[in-house]
């Protein structure tokens, strides 16, 4: 499909810089594949009154790491300069993938020193090897410490990479640390918050307890690739970056049952729809899975996991638009952020959220 079809102006007031406060307080746009009321505005607390018992909420539970680093790179007979880079996959116990700039000025050989200001960090130094260079600034950088240790490192010297639409717009901050994380987070490794976790309060969960509706975790570390425009015209020409995630053999077996039982799947975010489309059978049965996905859905996908989806309000021309646009439609996509705008809801990572139903008359 071309590309240009998934754009849409959004005003910058629409663009969320703070989440809200509570939490569970945010707006969420009820959306529904048929009926009178298609589109119907709600709270994001009230989620128990749209579910019935049985159903089951599945939460990614990866943690954000503070992955945006700060260094100056050195090459003999060449002047030092500054080296900015976002990790966004971990490789190996001592290499890690990153977006860095200026990529094309640095070279496979080239040393990176990282830390506050280019100091070395309380810990040491966190010193890395340029191993292998990608497209569009990818770089593999090789550290000089590894597994637990470079870990440590990376959170003395790294900070929050907030999005781009909100670091372009003021500096991240101490509250950002609680405000970037969702409450049930434990798995370290990504590079971007699960944003629609992050409604969530232990109020809401008590709620949802009351009501009957379980809660199941997987891990599906988010990548920096997830805030990448698609510069490709078609989306057949647009290739994704591949994020490590893994659904385990217990979480997959009860979600089994809640679908024998006749309750539906529920994904929280589009990282847990992702993944539990990447572990599914063609009949729609979850098995334990792990590794790295790719998967890029596109109007035309037929979902076999997911009955319904709980996600904030993405960018224009983004995978994660084309997602809901095949999930729920694309038409009703259309009118849901059109609807959207027009009435002051807020966009992206710290943004109100929406629940989308599964369209499958398209």
């Amino acid at each position: 499909m071309r590309v240009d079809l998934f754009d849409f102006d959004l005003p910058e007031e629409n663009i969320a810089l703070r989440p809200a406060n509570p939490r569970d307080s945010a707006r969420l746009l009820l959306v529904q594949p048929h009926g009178e009321e298609v589109l119907s505005d709600q709270i994001v607390r009230d989620l128990p009154k749209f579910l019935k018992a049985g159903d089951a909420l599945v939460f990614n539970d990866t943690k954000v790491i503070p992955a945006q680093l700060e260094g100056i790179r050195h090459r003999e007979g060449a002047p030092d300069i500054g080296v900015s880079a976002t990790l966004h996959m971990r490789v190996a116990p001592d290499a890690w993938q990153a977006f860095a700039k200026p990529g094309k000025r640095l070279k496979i050989g080239d040393r990176v020193s990282f830390g506050h200001a280019a100091e070395t960090c309380a810990l040491g130094s966190l010193d890395a090897t340029v191993e292998e260079k990608g497209e569009g600034g990818d770089i593999t950088f090789r550290f000089d410490l590894s597994g637990p240790s470079l870990d440590e490192a990376i959170m003395a010297v790294g900070h929050i990479p907030l999005p781009p639409y909100i670091a372009a717009k003021r500096p991240e901050d101490a509250q950002d640390s609680k405000d970037y994380q969702t409450i049930y987070a434990r798995e370290e490794g990504a590079v971007a918050a699960p944003t629609a976790g992050l409604h969530f309060t232990p109020e809401l969960f008590e709620a949802l307890d009351a009501a009957g509706i379980e809660r199941h975790f997987v891990t599906l570390h988010v990548g920096a690739g997830t805030f990448l425009p698609v510069k490709a015209d078609d989306t057949q020409d647009h290739k994704m970056h591949a994020e490590i995630g893994y659904v385990s053999a217990e979480t997959a077996a009860a979600l089994n049952a809640v679908r024998a039982r006749g309750g539906r799947i529920v994904s929280v975010g589009t990282t847990s729809l992702r993944l539990l489309e990447s572990a599914a059978n063609e009949d729609g049965s979850l098995k334990a899975w792990s590794g790295a996905t790719d998967i890029f859905i596109t109007p035309g996908y037929r979902f076999k996991a997911i009955d319904a989806l709980m996600t904030n309000f993405h960018l224009p021309r983004s995978t994660l638009f084309m997602l809901v646009s095949a999930f729920a439609g694309f038409e009703t996509m259309r009118a849901a952020y059109t609807h959207a705008i027009s009435t002051g809801y807020r966009f992206y990572s710290y943004g109100d959220s929406s629940l989308l139903f599964r369209n499958d008359a398209q």
